[in-house]
């Protein structure tokens, strides 16, 4: 977390200040936004792969003060109006787009005005995934499940107990219960109460249309800004299927018990 304050240097309100950033994902906050802040992301990785990069920013939720651009060569493209409210959405830009341009607009009291996003540098491969971007209530290919099985953050095999809708944000919260916890990146899915039963929560689009269901699924998907987002999702039979398939014909990506 990067915290910076504008009262530093009110009497300097057009101030351009720079600040660099060497982490590939964390959080800017503008106190009392007033001037500019130029955002450098440095990367602790070789310059040559800078052009692979994805940026993504998620606005704070209470994020006000100041407009946020995307920068390159002195053009500016406006990325987050100040006062925007769209709760959850986030902004994606190659990396070799241009840089972050943060502007404070005026303000009668910025003491009450704080700016501030998460921000993650990916792999373009990632950012671009067909299935999560374009489509992403779309069903699944055999060839994209087994894929998904290879590269995803977490693989679980389990169940749905609930579905919460958030109309606001428009999204659905998967209640899952763990049967088996093949992979996972970070520890969304945790042991819980006396029982010892591994829980977790998915996220994906409201638009998706997700409703409790019997039967155990195959959950993959990535992390994205602290939270798991559903990728491929088949029933585990129709994976225990597909799996059995190609591992016959030898075209199976990689190798997961499928029981």
């Amino acid at each position: 977390l990067s915290s910076l304050s504008g009262l530093t240097h009110e009497s300097h309100k057009k101030d351009v200040e720079q600040v660099y950033l060497r982490c590939s994902e964390g959080s800017i906050e503008w106190m009392y936004p007033t001037g500019a802040l130029i955002v450098n992301l440095r990367p602790n990785t070789s310059p040559a792969s800078y052009k692979h990069l994805t940026v993504c920013i998620k606005p704070f939720k209470d994020s006000a003060g100041a407009n946020i651009y995307l920068e390159k060569t002195g053009e500016l493209k406006l990325l987050v109006r100040d006062g925007e409210r769209s709760p959850s959405k986030v902004y994606c830009f190659g990396y070799d787009q241009g840089g972050l341009f943060v502007e404070a607009t005026p303000q009668q009291d910025i003491s009450r005005k704080i700016t501030g996003f998460q921000y993650e540098l990916m792999n373009k491969g990632i950012a671009s995934d067909l299935h999560t971007v374009s489509a992403p209530c779309r069903p699944c290919s055999d060839t994209e499940v087994l894929l998904a099985v290879c590269t995803s953050d977490f693989v679980i095999r389990g169940s749905i107990r609930d579905v919460t809708n958030e109309a606001e944000e428009q999204e659905s919260i998967i209640h899952v219960g763990v049967n088996k916890l093949y992979r996972q990146k970070s520890k969304v899915f945790q042991l819980t109460g006396e029982s010892g039963n591994w829980r977790g929560q998915i996220k994906t689009l409201l638009e998706c249309g997700v409703r409790p269901g019997d039967g155990d699924f195959l959950f993959t998907g990535r992390m994205h800004f602290g939270e798991a987002r559903l990728g491929c999702a088949p029933r585990f039979k129709d994976f225990q299927r597909m799996y059995k398939e190609a591992k016959d014909k030898g075209l199976n990506p990689c190798e997961i018990g499928p029981d």
